[in-house]
């Protein structure tokens, strides 16, 4: 168990799967958990559930793809806390299988806002309550095994945004590393959450090595990792978490 005792983190997409997991993984090891999704009523359950649990929580209105949405949330933690030390920027959509030839500009706006744009607001707003209030943080963005391989040669906005994911967090971890902010990069490969849609399990087990797919708890317990001082000489890297998926 990691000690993230008195931090406060951010975890975007908090309402489901990934990010509703990381959220309680994160309150567990003694964070103070800000639960934000563009669901403003599911972050607000997460929340509770901390709460109930003996965490402390705080449930936010977040859209990612949204600057202003981003400033505003980043004013209520400051008034609310203080400061910041953690971000997991991990909201995110999965868009529609479309290959190269077939993609239309609707779903390529839609996914690059929020997968590729959103976490680039993420760092830039989160930074700088970090450096503001003269913290060392940690940053995790969520890419995805799709942000370092082709993947099956379909839905071609959510590879060109999780690959934009990765070359940003190095960007990123070489600017901020002399303000002592760690920026990290977690690729989960296929994981139980609403993201899949009706994608066949089976079929997804059958091309991962390990022979399942994942749990969201098994990424939230990588993050709560980067998260804490126990990855303090990690910054930059590319953590994939994807049951032996990208090492054929």
């Amino acid at each position: 168990m990691v000690d993230l005792n008195n931090r406060v983190a951010l975890v975007t997409g908090a309402a489901s799967g990934i990010g509703a997991a990381t959220a309680k993984q994160l309150a567990k090891d003694g964070a103070h958990v800000v639960a934000a999704d563009i669901n403003f009523d599911g972050a607000k359950k997460i929340s509770s559930d901390i709460n109930n649990d003996g965490g402390e929580s705080i449930g936010l209105m977040l859209d990612v793809s949204s600057e202003s949405s981003w400033q505003e949330t980043i004013n209520q933690i400051k008034d609310h806390y203080g400061y910041l030390d953690i971000l997991f920027n991990n909201a995110g959509v999965g868009g529609e299988p479309k290959n190269i030839s077939d993609e239309t500009m609707d779903d390529w706006s839609y996914v690059i806002k929020i997968n590729q744009t959103g976490v680039m607001l993420g760092m830039k707003y989160g930074s700088r309550l970090m450096m503001a209030e003269n913290r060392k943080g940690s940053i995790i963005n969520t890419s995805s095994i799709f942000g370092l391989v082709g993947g099956f040669g379909s839905n071609v906005a959510y590879h060109a945004a999780k690959g934009a994911v990765t070359i940003m967090t190095k960007n990123a971890a070489l600017y901020l590393a002399k303000s002592g902010i760690r920026v990290n990069s977690i690729h989960p490969g296929f994981i139980e959450t609403p993201i899949l849609g009706s994608a066949d399990r089976n079929q997804l087990a059958e091309v991962t090595p390990l022979g399942r797919i994942g749990e969201p708890q098994e990424i939230a317990n990588v993050v709560a990792f980067l998260a804490s001082d126990e990855s303090s000489f990690m910054t930059g890297s590319e953590i994939v978490v994807d049951g032996g998926y990208t090492a054929r």
